[in-house]
């Protein structure tokens, strides 16, 4: 086998470029295990250089069916990468493997792809090719006994890919057109409305001390009298916990109403909104 025979089959084997091909053909006098290896070890040291900057395009890939459904994003610097057909196909792939490792990313990155590499190896051979630093960023799977889930997709790249999905877990004996529905809208709703939890009082508390100095920092530079400072803190804090609990939020597609509001008129007495999660690239 000639060195560009070599250099041809050590870049389809590897995804690298002809120059860090040819000259690993070289440094390694024709073995190709050999110059394989040497792309590696250049393959890392490229991704370690990336890892200081910013990544915050990419997407986020969902998979799985209603009853268990995950969600993973994978960030990259560009959105020029992130339609990148090497860089979907990779997505594509780990999505499924997600779904299967149930968002244990410990496993996720140790298990083997279809070319029969890890995902860590393949992800570094990724920025190796791209040139840009790609990382795997946060991870869901819904699961729950007796829920189904819904799931909606907001400016879709490529099939199961996009730049904000979300994902609903309902549990309901009600297998109905109007649960469906439901389940649909409060997807959408959590995309557009982005709450923080499931109910005002189940709001981080680090969260809400957070708002709570904003506040008081707020009104202090207002020069209020303490007494009025008190109430008016604690309407703000009593509002800034409606408009991000999930149940009290104002319903997108009817804002007169609330989510709960909905629930009740749907008058299926077993039905329980259980978890949601959101994802949206560059949040």
């Amino acid at each position: 086998m000639s060195d560009i025979e070599k250099v041809k089959k050590l870049r389809e084997s590897t995804g690298a470029g002809f120059k860090d091909c040819n000259l690993a053909i070289k440094e390694s006098n024709g073995d190709l295990d050999k110059a394989i290896e040497i792309l590696r070890v250049k393959g890392i040291s490229k991704a370690s250089k990336k890892m200081s900057r910013d990544a915050k395009e990419g997407v986020v890939a969902t998979s799985g069916d209603s009853e268990k459904t995950s969600l993973i994003e994978l960030n990259c610097e560009t959105d020029f990468v992130a339609k990148n057909e090497d860089f979907i196909i990779f997505a594509k792939e780990l999505s499924e493997l997600n779904n299967l490792n149930n968002s244990d990313l410990d496993k996720l990155n140790k298990a083997k792809m279809n070319n029969g590499k890890t995902v860590g190896d393949n992800l570094v051979a990724l920025i190796a090719k791209m040139g840009e630093k790609i990382t795997i960023g946060r991870v869901k799977t819904l699961n729950l006994s007796g829920a189904k889930n819904f799931n909606y997709l907001h400016t879709v790249v490529k099939d199961n890919l996009s730049k904000l999905a979300v994902v609903v877990s309902i549990e309901t004996r009600d297998a109905s057109d109007d649960v469906k529905s439901f389940g649909k809208q409060l997807a959408m709703h959590v995309a557009a409305s982005n709450p923080l939890a499931l109910d005002a009082e189940s709001i981080n508390k680090t969260v809400l001390e957070k708002e709570q100095n904003l506040i008081s920092e707020e009104l202090k530079n207002l020069g209020k009298p303490a007494e009025i400072a008190q109430k008016i803190s604690l309407g703000k804090i009593k509002k800034f916990k409606e408009e991000n609990g999930l149940l009290s939020q104002a319903w997108v597609m009817e804002p007169k109403k609330k989510v709960q509001d909905i629930i009740k008129e749907l008058s299926i007495t077993d039905l329980k909104i259980k978890d949601f999660y959101r994802i949206k690239i560059g949040e």
